[in-house]
């Protein structure tokens, strides 16, 4: 634990802003790494402490902060960490950050599932961190849940991600190719959710630096359209889930009819 007056701090971070970058992202490298939220670092405005506890020193945190703001290495990718809706999320440069417009999936999951004592079967058909799955399993304790990704590597940290967040055992990780782990399971799924890649190869190669240079490129792009993907989830969903089974597929801005 490393002590810092209130006063010292807020010098620093003013330091640290006026190098570039946005307060956000500041913001979220003390989060992840020092261990003052948000909701703290908004409460020094109003009522300055004299002494605050930190996880880790200033100097290695704005190390840190130098090596985003030369190279654009993404925040979550330099601490480790994300944080989506109420989960701390371990990642690593081979699984894609979660981002905000995904959680939609959670919110339209309960408007069509409203019945909480009912006995779910749900997949997260390449769940990267695991977020998607893990926020449906912990926000439903009686449905079973199971997660599935192409990369090994993914499913250790989906599964470490369960294990740190939450003491239930509703959620199975399997490594494996979209359905192709699910062959015990064919007929049985009430529903399905996928976040898988769909940019088209023109927009791929216009992204942020950001994105382009260090998220994985097996997670983001989905081929010359963007549909090759989701054409293998659809084709084969009917083998898997149950009569009248859903399917919730997250798409580019403009392939909604083509996905319907």
């Amino acid at each position: 634990m490393f002590l810092i007056s209130a006063e010292k701090f807020s010098l620093w971070k003013k330091k640290q802003i006026s190098k570039g970058g946005d307060n956000h992202s500041l913001n979220l490298l003390i989060d992840s790494l020092g261990g003052l939220s948000n909701i703290e670092l908004n409460l020094l405005k109003i009522k300055s402490e004299k002494v605050l506890n930190l996880n880790l020193d200033l100097d290695f945190i704005e190390t840190l902060w130098d090596k985003h703001l030369n190279t654009s290495i993404p925040i979550q990718y330099l601490s480790g960490i994300s944080f989506w809706r109420d989960l701390k999320l371990e990642v690593s440069n081979k699984i894609l950050i979660p981002r905000p417009e995904t959680e939609l999936f959670i919110d339209i999951v309960s408007g069509i599932f409203k019945n909480k004592k009912e006995k779910i079967t749900f997949v997260d058909l390449g769940t990267g961190s695991g977020a998607i799955s893990i926020a449906l399993a912990l926000a439903n304790p009686n449905w079973s849940g199971i997660a599935t990704d192409i990369d090994k590597s993914a499913i250790e940290i989906a599964s470490r991600n369960f294990k740190t967040n939450s003491n239930q055992s509703n959620l199975k990780f399997y490594n494996g190719n979209w359905w192709d782990p699910l062959e015990n399971f064919k007929g049985e799924i009430d529903f399905a959710v996928a976040n898988p890649p769909y940019i088209p190869q023109d927009t791929y190669e216009v992204l942020p630096i950001e994105v382009k240079n260090f998220e994985p490129k097996l997670a983001l792009l989905g081929g010359k359209e963007g549909l090759d993907h989701i054409n293998q989830i659809v084709q084969n969903a009917p083998l898997y889930l149950k009569n009248k089974g859903w399917l919730l597929i997250e798409n580019h801005f403009d392939q909604g009819e083509k996905v319907k």
